[in-house]
């Protein structure tokens, strides 16, 4: 599984842009002698026939995604698109260099391609399957083609918490914002780049409860109280990156007049020691820049910078409730992703919104709606997924539970998650499956600083194989 794994992560694999480690599983599959196919959205699904007399066993999906979430540290040349993932082992951890390590969920799929060649493994059927695009949006699970699963068990192989077994999860929901703005010719100003940096950000879904600060909220606000105070013209905002990951980072070009110079430095120093003192147990690295650049030759006009900024100070982010049925458990979120200038004169906002209840994920992105609305962009929603409701009497789940008791010594924790997994798209056209979700431990996933334990892989290695022979033991 780790040499699997290891040759995962030397094949670029963006959202959207599979191919390369498409090419990589069929090779796979042809080299190893193993039986597959491939749908029209571009998922693989690859099968091991069962060992002798384990052939009315339970047939088991293992089940991965292809893509990763590709973000890397400002300073990091590295091109997702072509570049090998460069590991390091860190004590007992293995991380990247200034990038994502790709293990959500490159080692989902290096557990489900080992067990498939792992002659030692008694097992009845078994079936690999890896989707495409489920980081933004989970649109190959949503557009799996016809007998692409083939099982009565459904391991889902992207949790990030060791000892944990996961029987539900939130669904969710994108919705965008556009501003069109009418470009200005830039003022007789004095122009600055005003760059936020140093951020934890994370993951959305994940990591939304830990109280980390949003880049686009916290330069919103800046430019806010700065409006009360001077005058000035707004060129540029550009906040985060990708809809799934809490923004790390921003900036934004400015311009004031001459004598107010002065008057913005003494207000960024104090906003940025506020900032540094809320934030003191959750974002030790902020840290704020400024520096004077040439005058653009266009500005955003003063109406549409003004209600773009208003709406973004104003729109949630972060926990909107929590679950009245798992202690801990966040019920309702949203996440003000990015907000970036496009080509055509427009500023984009991104934001998601997941809910383990469907009507409240609606209602938050309806929220979303109407403070951009009546800000006056146009909104749109897409991405709709919908959740998975746990079910305590499933069959592999006290299989897992169980095993996980005999090879280690504790019960698991049954848990849900207050992220995206494939696991509801799937019970929409196969509710006969009976699915749990579990993995090693991951922290930091989503962002540069993502690492995955080494002792917990094995235990997650072990845990697998012992499933896969139990279910054996089994007819259906």
């Amino acid at each position: 599984m780790w040499n699997i794994f290891y040759d995962i992560t030397r094949v670029p694999r963006p959202s959207k842009k599979e191919g390369k480690i498409r090419e990589f599983l069929i090779r796979f599959a042809q080299e190893h002698n193993i039986a597959y196919k491939v749908d029209d959205a571009g998922n693989v699904a690859m099968f091991r026939p069962a060992a002798p007399g384990c052939e009315n066993a339970p047939r088991i999906v293992m089940q991965g995604h292809m893509d990763m979430v590709c973000e890397k540290d400002a300073n990091v040349q590295h091109d997702f698109d072509n570049d090998p993932i460069e590991t390091i082992i860190d004590g007992e951890w293995v991380r990247a260099n200034g990038t994502t390590l790709g293990a959500d969920n490159g080692i989902g799929m290096a557990a489900g391609l080992a067990a498939l060649i792992d002659k030692d493994i008694v097992a009845g059927p078994i079936q690999a399957l890896f989707t495409v695009d489920e980081e933004t949006g989970l649109t190959g699970a949503n557009a799996l083609g016809d007998g692409m699963i083939e099982g009565d068990i459904l391991l889902n192989l992207d949790s990030e918490e060791d000892g944990e077994i996961c029987i539900g999860c939130c669904g969710g929901l994108g919705t965008s914002a556009s501003f069109a703005y009418t470009p200005t010719p830039a003022p007789a100003f004095t122009y600055f780049k005003i760059v936020l940096g140093g951020l934890n950000g994370g993951h959305s879904g994940a990591d939304i409860h830990l109280e980390r600060a949003c880049a686009n909220k916290v330069m919103a606000r800046f430019l806010f109280n700065l409006g009360k105070s001077i005058n000035f013209a707004l060129a540029s905002f550009n906040g985060g990156n990708l809809r799934n990951a809490i923004a790390r980072d921003a900036e934004v070009v400015i311009g004031v007049e001459s004598k107010d110079k002065e008057a913005l430095s003494v207000l960024l120093n104090q906003y940025d020691a506020d900032v540094k003192n809320e934030y003191k147990r959750t974002e030790p690295n902020v840290k704020f820049t400024i520096e004077s650049v040439d005058a653009p030759e266009f500005v955003i006009d003063d109406a549409t910078a003004k209600n773009f900024i208003y709406a973004l100070y104003c729109a949630p982010h972060g926990v909107l409730s929590m679950s009245k049925d798992i202690e801990g458990l966040v019920e309702t979120s949203t996440n003000l992703a990015s907000a970036k200038m496009q080509p055509d004169n427009t500023i984009l906002v991104v934001t998601s919104q997941r809910s383990s209840v469907e009507s409240r994920k609606f209602d938050a992105a309806n929220q979303i709606e109407t403070i951009f609305t009546l800000a006056g962009a146009t909104v749109t929603h897409s991405s709709a997924y919908p959740g998975w409701e746990p079910n305590m009497n499933s069959r592999i789940l006290n299989i897992a539970m169980d095993t996980h008791e005999r090879l280690f010594g504790c019960r698991p924790k049954a848990t849900a998650i207050h992220a995206g997994l494939e696991c509801g798209l799937f019970l929409t056209n196969y509710p006969h499956l009976d699915m749990i979700s579990y993995g090693p431990t991951l922290r930091g996933v989503h962002s540069p600083t993502e690492k995955m334990h080494i002792p917990a892989v094995e235990k997650f290695w072990k845990l697998t194989v012992a499933i896969i022979e139990e279910v054996a033991k089994l007819t259906r």
